[in-house]
């Protein structure tokens, strides 16, 4: 995990996928179990992610301040998709389901 312990909150950026691991999807939030939840119980079902079943967590980031979290999340969607399976990789080598670490 990155982390960034500089400021007084807890914000995360995130990567969810499918079941299927075919879908990716990248957010922010500062309460990463709650988001999880809305992941889950497709809270919008006009949703990206809840069109394509998107609810497991594979990669996130912690940091302090909502600026570098924000701006972090934006670069990472802007990387291509092979440079997204990298980063998780790094992070997450088997591509495991991480959503008990925020259960």
């Amino acid at each position: 995990m990155f982390e960034f312990t500089e400021g007084i909150y807890n914000f995360y950026v995130y990567i969810l996928t499918n079941k299927a691991k075919t879908v990716l999807y990248t957010g922010v939030t500062n309460n990463l179990r709650r988001r999880l939840e809305e992941h889950k119980e497709k809270l919008n079902p006009n949703s990206f992610t809840s069109k394509y079943n998107v609810a497991f967590l594979i990669y996130y980031e912690k940091y302090g301040w909502i600026q570098q979290a924000i701006a972090r999340e934006k670069e990472i969607k802007l990387l291509r998709r092979d440079l997204k399976r990298e980063l998780i990789k790094e992070f997450n080598p088997k591509i495991e389901f991480l959503n008990n670490r925020f259960s």
